[in-house]
């Protein structure tokens, strides 16, 4: 697995906004982030959100990325606006939901697939969500503390 981008941003777009409009918080691309055991990434909205959050950590694969941007015709959008923490290539991320995973010396478990919702479609662009079925990334929580860096 290699690591393409990593993003955190410090508040909710989507979460929580349901009947609302999106929040207005960026994501900022770092080249290297902490990761804590149990907490998440330091800096992140999600950090000791809550006790065994399963979603310390969220997985998107580039691939699946490049493949909607093909289908649904678009270049104008960043990786960043599904809100994903990082991007990845080379792995099949549902092939670690219920599995422990090493990523650049990290523990990690795989716990479910981040379900794509209806804000993909305003995020991204109309279809986004159906086209995010079962490939919306990787929920994981963090058992060990480390730094995860881009280009490794």
């Amino acid at each position: 697995m290699r690591i393409e981008a990593i993003y955190i941003s410090p508040g909710h777009n989507f979460f929580g906004h349901h009947g609302m409009p999106a929040g207005g918080h960026a994501m900022t691309a770092l080249l290297r982030v902490e990761c804590v055991a149990g907490k998440g990434l330091v800096g992140d909205r999600f950090f000791g959100h809550k006790e065994d959050y399963k979603g310390q950590i969220n997985v998107f694969a580039m691939e699946v990325y490049e493949d909607l941007c093909r289908r649904l015709g678009v270049a104008d959008r960043d990786p960043s606006v599904f809100r994903r923490n990082v991007l990845t290539r080379g792995v099949d991320l549902n092939s670690l939901i219920g599995k422990t995973f090493t990523v650049q010396g990290i523990e990690f478990a795989g716990v479910a697939e981040c379900t794509p919702c209806y804000w993909m479609d305003q995020a991204f662009a109309p279809g986004a969500e159906d086209a995010l079925q079962n490939r919306g990334g990787l929920r994981a929580r963090i058992l060990s503390d480390g730094f995860l860096e881009t280009g490794k």
